[in-house]
């Protein structure tokens, strides 16, 4: 009877809560809006929910791939759909088994020619080298392939197969998103080495990397550790040597899986020795709801351009931001004094300076890719856990994620370096927190430090957060980088809201 009363309790607080967040679409964007966030229902993972006999946990799991085979056309549709309300994909998860997600990183290494040992490791990716000779001469030389040729999905069974929960569980008894990134990061190159990879070779001659996170955008504030997640996505822009994949990401609730995340990432080909650019597969759309993804994705790289183009590093703020600047600077001046340099700190406010928090990670072979190099799925985890306990700091209460985006590795990190990330509140408006991510590498021997990645996360506290205000010029420009960021989410956001739910 306590197993049965646990589980109704589950079940009535999941209902509770998907009432409250309203998850189903785009309609769940409005739990961002006019609500007061919560925390998720009180929950215990008691050991007679979990561990269960081999027998009746195979038959558990047999029942759900039975209820996944005849709600196909169902989940396909939900599937590869995007709950940010925008043209829907077709129905590519004909013929597709899930991969369990402890295969992903495996199928990688096979693909590559990889090995889990570090001296046998190092090896095989001497061996690479011989593997130039298959690389395309020009892109025109590789079949063309189609969106479904890419389409993968994957399956992290939290409900059917507890004794994984711990690795993705966290204080609050829901899902540590910082495993989420990385699962979307081996996920993102699996699919582009399937757009890529040539049944007739044993081995990729590619060296496919992630370049940049793009977007991803949350609709649901809470991830139950205790109920499936499925993971989707394919190739859906290519141009010469990069390729856009598209990922979502939804959790079984009663049966039902609802949209949680939509993710767009950049991942980039290379030769096999990861030092020049590799041309890649084209990608012929079929069908105008195709069409319509691949258009979007050559604007997505028209609006990366753009917004590089005209970045507070290159170009100087518009009339507007600097308006916003000097009304700032005005309002912390002491009105007792005649003085420029006489500074007061407005009523609930934080100085900038007053509002980051730092950590150091020695980069260790564990923590490696398969070709040798610091997972950046690692990278996004630790950077996002940084920026997580700087907007729990600065808010005063426990912090959501809203949206990640912009993240551009501009540089590798090796084994063995001495990792550190500066996290910095850099803008808020209300309960929303801006956190930008900074992180580089120190050289021991030059004592250089060298930046290999920037992250921006927006997060949404549960209370109205102090206003951040900047004292000197470079950090009023940090100001506005986090404020153009935090714009360009909050407009994404409302025009999922207002669009109309996809087919």
């Amino acid at each position: 009877m306590v197993g049965t009363r646990e589980g109704e309790h589950r079940a009535a607080g999941r209902r509770s809560g998907l009432a409250e967040l309203g998850v189903y679409g785009a309609g769940g964007l409005s739990a961002w809006h006019g609500r007061s966030p919560r925390a998720p229902p009180a929950r215990r993972l008691e050991p007679s929910l979990g561990l269960c006999s081999a027998a009746r946990g195979g038959r558990m799991l047999a029942l759900r791939l039975c209820i996944v085979k005849k709600t196909t056309s169902v989940l396909a549709r939900a599937l590869t759909s995007q709950s940010n309300g925008s043209q829907s994909l077709p129905d590519m998860s004909e013929g597709h088994l899930p991969i369990h997600v402890n295969n992903v990183r495996s199928r990688l290494r096979a693909i590559v020619g990889a090995s889990t040992n570090w001296r046998d490791h190092v090896q095989a990716m001497q061996e690479r080298k011989a593997l130039h000779t298959l690389l395309a001469q020009k892109q025109e030389d590789l079949p063309p392939k189609k969106m479904k040729d890419s389409y993968i999905e994957v399956i992290l069974p939290l409900g059917s197969q507890p004794e994984i929960r711990e690795k993705y569980l966290n204080v609050h008894d829901s899902v540590r998103f910082g495993r989420i990134l990385e699962d979307l990061d081996s996920l993102g190159v699996l699919i582009c080495y399937t757009h890529t990879n040539p049944e007739s070779h044993q081995r990729s001659p590619l060296s496919i990397v992630t370049a940049l996170v793009d977007k991803i955008n949350l609709c649901k504030k809470v991830i139950y550790p205790d109920c499936d997640i499925r993971f989707t996505g394919n190739v859906s822009w290519v141009g010469k040597t990069s390729m856009e994949v598209k990922m979502h990401m939804l959790q079984e609730y009663d049966g039902v899986y609802s949209p949680v995340l939509d993710a767009t990432f950049v991942m980039v080909a290379r030769d096999p020795e990861n030092k020049r650019p590799a041309f890649v597969n084209p990608l012929i759309p079929d069908g105008p709801k195709e069409e319509e993804v691949f258009k979007q994705g050559a604007l997505n790289k028209i609006k990366r351009t753009d917004f590089n183009t005209t970045s507070l590093l290159k170009m100087a703020p518009t009339a507007e931001e600097r308006n916003i600047v000097h009304n700032m600077f005005l309002n912390t001046l002491d009105t007792r004094t005649v003085s420029f340099r006489s500074r007061v700190l407005p009523p609930n406010s934080v100085w900038m300076e007053d509002a980051k928090l730092k950590g150091l990670q020695i980069c260790h072979p564990q923590e490696r890719n398969v070709f040798n190099r610091i997972f950046g799925g690692f990278l996004m985890r630790k950077a996002f856990e940084l920026g997580w306990a700087t907007a729990c700091s600065y808010g005063g209460s426990r912090p959501f994620i809203v949206s990640v985006d912009d993240i551009m590795f501009q540089r590798p990190v090796e084994i063995g370096s001495l990792l550190l990330l500066s996290a910095q509140v850099c803008y808020t408006e209300k309960n929303y927190i801006q956190i930008r991510v900074h992180s580089e590498v120190y050289d021991t021997d030059t004592k250089e430090h060298k930046t290999t990645n920037i992250f921006h996360f927006t997060f949404m506290s549960e209370n109205e957060v102090p206003q951040i205000v900047p004292k000197t010029y470079g950090e009023s420009m940090l100001y506005l980088d986090g404020k153009r960021h935090f714009s360009a989410t909050m407009k994404e956001t409302r025009e999922a809201m207002n669009a109309p739910a996809a087919a």
